[in-house]
């Protein structure tokens, strides 16, 4: 297991029946962009079971911190769902991912659509100063089930609104627009259906996509991630990576599971 560094729990919630969150030691060598993910996992029987977590701390933090769904039979998180504090925790020592700035063309505003814990990049890339430097207007948007189930992300938000250096960065830039599909709410609907009616755009006072202007990241659900897509292709909006930089990027290392 060299390919790991042996970190411990420092903090565990759990926000529903369904979701937590924990924050685990950081390793000083361990350096990542926000928006990344690597592995995290747990010895069992011996050997290492891992699978792949986006960071939700920030680059410049001191922790690790992750948000997770609980599934009962899952390998993994149907035994990290019981983590506390001092627990072991391994965690992979090479972050990638595409959800990156350097995988996105200039451009003004920047949409972080996300549903579930596809959330969880997000809450590192609006918690970094850089994005706030490059993009005029940040709009979050976070889609769930339950009202309920915004709970960790509306936490994290007030939380950085607060911060004493970039409080006022965010305030400035950020938009966090929560909907949800099942219940009465102020934002209700599909993300892709919001965007396809225009309701999005009326509620932000923002005009309909831009190709020029607008750039997108998205992580979440497969059939979010394939609705959007296909939206995004007919609308002429290109896909960044690695190699070449374009309008919209997708995470598709891992989807909830």
């Amino acid at each position: 297991m060299s390919n790991l560094n042996h970190e411990r729990v420092l903090d565990v919630r759990h926000w529903t029946e369904d979701l937590f969150s924990f924050k685990v030691t950081r390793d000083s060598a361990f350096r990542f962009v926000n928006g990344q993910f690597t592995m995290i996992g747990i010895e069992v029987d011996g050997r290492p079971l891992m699978r792949a977590y986006s960071m939700a701390s920030a680059n410049h933090e001191e922790h690790l911190e992750f948000f997770s769904i609980k599934v009962a039979d899952g390998a993994l998180t149907s035994r990290i769902r019981h983590l506390s504090k001092g627990d072991p925790v391994l965690v992979g020592r090479k972050p990638t991912g595409t959800l990156i700035q350097d995988n996105l063309l200039p451009g003004t505003t920047l949409y972080l659509l996300s549903t579930g814990t596809g959330l969880a990049p997000f809450m590192s890339i609006v918690k970094g100063p850089e994005i706030y430097e490059r993009f005029e207007k940040i709009v979050l948007v976070h889609g769930c089930r339950k009202i309920f189930e915004l709970s960790y992300g509306e936490k994290v938000i007030a939380n950085l609104l607060k911060h004493k250096l970039l409080g006022d960065l965010a305030r400035g830039k950020l938009v966090y627009y929560p909907t949800v599909t099942r219940e009465p709410f102020r934002n209700r609907g599909r993300i892709t259906d919001l965007i396809e009616s225009g309701k999005l755009f009326d509620d932000l006072n923002q005009p309909p996509l831009d190709i020029e202007s607008d750039r997108l990241m998205l992580c979440g659900s497969p059939s979010m991630l394939a609705d959007l897509q296909a939206s995004l292709r007919r609308s002429g909006f290109l896909e960044g990576n690695h190699s070449a930089s374009g309008h919209y990027v997708i995470e598709k290392a891992f989807v909830e599971k």
